[in-house]
């Protein structure tokens, strides 16, 4: 066994993670907990196969088409959209169509991103104010076995970190097809014994839409940091602003017979405008002994959403156009501490931690409108939402070669929606053992239970639906670094979920369903051929279905049951640089008996760049490369154009993925 020193000094190693593996006489053991090019995921690093680390240098070196792909950083995740680039992204995980959010939980700088009670759908989890060149880390996990994350983190969760300081200030101009620009400025000093670091995004765009998606997108972040590793804290602002066209999906009928380009729409007035203000406390304290973590943040928003999906059904004289409205104020704060401790001879790691939050919403409503005009009030609530977490974890370093991770958290929920009230309280325990390493290998044996909470308007009332949906899940995982510049995995998962939430084509929310189990495979690799050269491959296929029997099908609609992904980033090949990803996610049910389903996707995304000077360089990103005609997203639901029978015409409704586009950059570090 390691020397109570030795743990120690692991534990005051990290401020986030589980203390590294503890191996008497294992000194290679701890060397190999390096970052790997552009991760951090080396054996000893983590607590499950699936959990990792991505750094800011790879964010810097990989194209993408909108800020919320920064999630496809997560292995195995596809984030797509299916409406204008102001709304909250479509994302995909483990067998399920997360719609914007729902079961994956997203952090920027320790404040909560995914919206409970929302306008739009519960879990509304909306990127779109994050400038991606100040994002510092990703830390990602997948799986309801850590006792410190809660709400809506099932299928997973990434935390998303800000740099404190720039090594160089950034101004950078992009231009690219369809009326696209972009500009960042950003930059750290020196102020008041710490550091001052602002960044400023500005944003234009069309698109390739017969409606231009006129996007006017402004971003603005302060930090203010001061200290170091083992004693420091941040005060954070944040600002964003964005309004928007959309081009919805549309009905493939349409397109078909030619009465709809492929990139038309059906009510040019569909759009929507969305703000956010944040302010946000961060400080940490720790020494050989123990770490100290508090947080605190104070939130503003508001959204309105303009939608049309089903276009004649319900009102063939107005049409069907909804407005989908919300002000918000969301307060709340994290504190945890975690300390050594030794109990017969048995080296301990012990962590409690207390997080809370409230949602105040006054009003959030559903409106009929036509062209942005209200023409009616479908339903208007102030809903008020309260929750309290609280979790111990207990690691033990059993042996050399075994540790154990036990959890337990508390959640207490309260909500009132008008005059109505309801409350809810869950326990979920975890449980994980890790093995090794072996010969640069470790195994992972995972469990938990894990919940999303449902809409605050759903769980009032004289039919409620239940407030917390339990899930329970489980994994079997490896990771080596058995050749040398590699890292791999490999998981075997399984979840159970109480009630499954599914897009509802006519209210363009998401409604409670039957009860729902899925299972898969993961294997990520990321393999370092030359200091040059870095290779990642992702391969996941999962399998998802109803738990009950209904003569309607047992397939989960959308449920995504295949993805690969491959990239290549090429650095400091002399001046040039670049790099080449491949996507891939394949059929989905769009219907319970899978008698309807959607496409496959396959697109390709490149770089290629050169160092016009030492701190001046020019890059050329290419989107679609293949000019794929492809979905982004599919349903099948019942619409109704002009002509057609009252009851509507069931059928596949899909948002085409971007045609080919370029963008040109010219970013300068001063």
């Amino acid at each position: 066994m390691k020397s109570r020193s030795t743990i120690a000094a692991l534990l005051a190693s990290t401020l986030h993670g589980a203390a590294m593996a503890a191996a008497e006489g294992n000194d290679a053991a701890l060397a190999s907990v390096v970052v790997l090019g552009h991760y951090d995921n080396a054996v000893g690093s983590s607590d499950a196969a699936s959990q990792g680390t991505v750094t800011a240098s790879l964010i810097a070196n990989r194209p993408a088409l909108r800020t919320g792909e920064l999630l496809e950083f997560v292995p195995g995740m596809i984030v797509t959209q299916h409406s204008g680039d102001g709304k909250a992204n479509q994302y995909f995980l483990r067998g399920f169509n997360l719609d914007h959010g729902t079961d994956f939980a997203t952090w920027v700088d320790g404040i909560p991103v995914n919206m409970r009670s929302h306008a739009h759908g519960q879990g509304y989890s909306d990127l779109n104010f994050l400038i991606p060149e100040l994002v510092q880390r990703i830390d990602y996990k997948k799986g309801a076995y850590f006792a410190d994350e809660g709400d809506f983190s099932s299928a997973g969760a990434a935390h998303f970190g800000l740099q404190d300081q720039l090594k160089q200030g950034i101004a950078s101009l992009t231009v690219g097809g369809d009326g696209y620009r972009r500009g960042v400025l950003a930059d750290s000093l020196a102020a008041a014994g710490g550091t001052l670091l602002y960044g400023l995004e500005l944003s234009r765009n069309d698109g390739p839409w017969q409606v231009p998606e006129q996007v006017r997108k402004f971003s603005g972040t302060l930090r203010y940091s001061r200290g170091d590793a083992q004693d420091g804290y941040s005060i954070t602002a944040m600002a964003y602003r964005n309004r928007w066209n959309a081009t919805d999906q549309v009905p493939l009928r349409a397109v078909e017979s030619s009465q709809l380009d492929r990139f038309g729409s059906l009510d040019p007035s569909d759009g929507g405008n969305a703000s956010r203000t944040s302010l946000a406390w961060q400080m940490h304290l720790r020494d050989s002994e123990q770490i100290t973590e508090a947080s605190a943040y104070l939130l503003r928003s508001s959204l309105d959403l303009y939608s049309n999906f089903t276009y004649l059904l319900n009102d063939p004289v107005n049409g069907d156009q909804f407005q989908q409205s919300e002000r918000r104020t969301m307060g709340g704060g994290s504190v945890s501490r975690a300390w050594l401790g030794n109990v017969g001879g048995i080296e301990m790691r012990n962590k409690l931690g207390l997080q809370t939050r409230y949602d105040h919403l006054a009003p959030i409503g559903l409106y009929a409108s036509k062209e942005h005009q209200r023409i009616g009030t479908v339903r208007e609530d102030r809903v008020d939402e309260t929750s309290l977490g609280l979790y111990a974890e207990n690691t033990s370093y059993w042996m050399p070669s075994l540790r154990s991770i036990a959890g337990l958290r508390y959640d207490a929920y309260g909500f009132k929606v008008n005059d109505e009230r309801a409350n809810a309280h869950k326990f979920s325990p975890k449980l994980s053992l890790i093995f090794g390493p072996w010969k640069e290998t470790e195994y992972f044996i995972n469990y938990g239970a894990g919940f999303h909470s449902n809409d605050g308007r759903g769980v009032t009332g004289p039919d409620p639906a239940p407030p917390l949906v339990g899930t329970r899940g489980a994994e079997l995982g490896v990771r080596s670094e058995w050749l040398p510049g590699l890292q791999s995995s490999l998981a075997v998962w399984g979840l159970e979920i109480d009630s499954e939430l599914v897009y509802a084509g006519d209210s363009g929310q998401t409604e409670a369903s039957r009860a729902s189990r899925r299972s898969g495979i993961e294997w990520n690799n990321h393999y370092i051929a030359a200091p040059w050269l870095l290779f990642d491959l992702d391969l996941s296929a999962s399998r998802a279905r109803y738990r009950q029997d209904d003569p309607a099908g047992n397939y989960v609609p959308e449920a995504l049951n295949k993805v690969v992904s491959f990239g290549m980033t090429v650095k400091d090949l002399g001046r040039w640089f670049g790099g080449l990803e491949l996507r891939y996610f394949g059929q989905r049910p769009l219907v319970e008996d899978n008698s309807v389903r959607s496409a496959s996707t396959m697109l390709a995304y490149g770089r290629i760049g050169y160092q016009l000077s030492r701190n001046t360089r020019l890059t050329l990103d290419g989107f679609n490369l293949f000019n794929r005609r492809a979905s982004d997203i599919d349903y099948y639901y019942a619409s109704r154009l002009a002509g057609e029978p009252a009851e509507g015409v069931n059928d596949v409704h899909f948002h085409p993925v971007e045609p080919r586009t370029l963008r040109l950059t010219l970013t300068h570090q001063f």
